[in-house]
């Protein structure tokens, strides 16, 4: 499949998504069930979106956030390149309510009750028939208590859930002191992505070159290697940031002192002026706490044609908190959103949901202020593996370029509008 067509495949029709004619005991039934969906970013909105769309606006579906507003993690690197400001990647949720009839309600879950099918809010319960969660993530501070204090959540922001943070460490990064050290500590995979580890030090990186040529960006990577776009990242790094990135493998965070700035790895200490420190991620807290955790403790297993998960029947799993061995990116929670959806009006109607589901992955990595490149797949059920397989098709940039940095922004505005319009 070529790049260009991978830009536009965010719609009903990549998934072969049939829309079905419904029966008036099919529709009255549609009517009287209640959808709950927690969670409203590319998973929890998109799905809340589809639901009514395919049911005909037929069922009623409610989306509680906590978050009076969506912020895009993709593209949130630019705005530590000063190519972007906050707002630009800040949405409404009004569409999904005026257009689509979704009932959205700002507020946050505080528990999940599976038997009595209840949610517990600080204003009550909510009962719902049908429950998806897209909590998406957590972050794992169970190595690094001194991270979570008060003062180092001011001083060492991740910026790993775009808005206020990001705004912060671009703060940060415009007053660091000349021929200062920006380092980036990335966790081990998996781990969410976009906001991109090594799209962020291109970006920090450019904007040293502009301002603070003499500062360094030192990314501190407790992965043996480069895990995505490697030789891509290698080459642009050499050539275009010589000098300015210096890349440590194999250098998972042990310690950090936030008065100093000094950063412990396994084999060294490193002092620097400014610390993003990415920690270690899980699936979202309530997914925990709701006891939907897999053997590992930190993710959720589901079942991929239906995206019920296999711990707790009746709850659906969408997002980054899903452990399906794929992205934790914006497109594949987009794409597992209207799976469930698909799946879950199939059986409500009396319908066999698509046994062999199908969806696509694109992500894009900025290097500068207008240059990007991509790496895409496509990705198909296996039924007798139970797994999503990579297929044929996809592909990787050759190199970094400004057409690709157009695709990229096309890519956002087309995401962005078909989870929210």
């Amino acid at each position: 499949m070529k790049r260009r067509e991978f830009i536009n495949t965010l719609g009903a029709a990549w998934l072969g998504t049939t829309v079905w004619p419904l029966s008036a005991s099919a529709a009255r039934g549609l009517r009287q069930a209640r959808v709950v969906v927690v969670g409203a970013g590319f998973a929890g909105a998109t799905a809340a979106k589809y639901l009514r769309m395919w049911s005909q606006y037929q069922l009623p579906v409610t989306l509680i956030e906590p978050n009076a507003q969506f912020v895009s993690c993709p593209t949130s690197n630019l705005v530590l390149g000063g190519s972007v400001q906050l707002p630009a990647i800040t949405h409404s949720y009004e569409n999904l309510t005026r257009t689509h009839g979704v009932t959205v309600r700002q507020e946050k879950v505080l528990a999940v009750d599976p038997e009595r099918k209840q949610l517990r809010t600080a204003s009550g319960q909510i009962p719902y028939d049908y429950l998806i969660l897209a909590p998406g993530i957590s972050f794992d501070y169970s190595r690094l208590p001194m991270a979570q204090t008060d003062a180092a959540r001011e001083r060492v922001p991740h910026a790993w859930k775009a808005g206020p943070q990001t705004r912060q460490l671009a703060r940060q990064l415009q007053q660091m002191r000349k021929g200062g050290v920006f380092a980036i500590t990335v966790p081990p995979l998996p781990y969410r992505c976009p906001p991109g580890p090594y799209e962020r030090a291109c970006q920090v990186a450019w904007y040293l070159k502009q301002h603070n040529p003499t500062g360094k960006v030192l990314v501190l990577d407790a992965n043996p290697g480069i895990t995505s776009k490697r030789a891509l990242f290698e080459r642009n790094w050499a050539e275009q940031y010589a000098g300015l990135i210096d890349y440590q493998p194999n250098s998972e965070l042990e310690a950090i002192d936030v008065d100093t700035g000094t950063v412990r790895t396994v084999f060294d200490t490193w002092k620097t002026d400014v610390l993003n420190v990415i920690p270690p991620q899980t699936a979202g807290q309530l997914a925990l706490d709701t006891g939907l955790a897999n053997s590992e403790g930190r993710w959720c297993d589901v079942d991929f044609v239906t995206y019920e998960s296999r711990k707790a029947a009746g709850i659906h799993l969408l997002g980054d908190s899903v452990d399906s061995g794929l992205h934790k990116s914006a497109h594949i929670a987009n794409s597992q959103a209207k799976v469930c959806a698909s799946s879950m009006i199939a059986r409500l109607a009396d319908a066999q949901p698509d046994p062999l589901p199908v969806f696509a992955n694109t992500c894009y990595s900025y290097v500068d202020d207008s240059s990007a490149m991509h790496v895409a797949n496509v990705y198909r059920y296996d039924a007798e593996k139970k797994d999503m397989i990579s297929a044929e098709g996809g592909g990787l940039s050759a190199h970094p370029s400004e057409e690709e940095g157009a695709d990229a922004r096309s890519w956002a505005k087309n995401i962005w509008s078909d989870t929210l319009d």
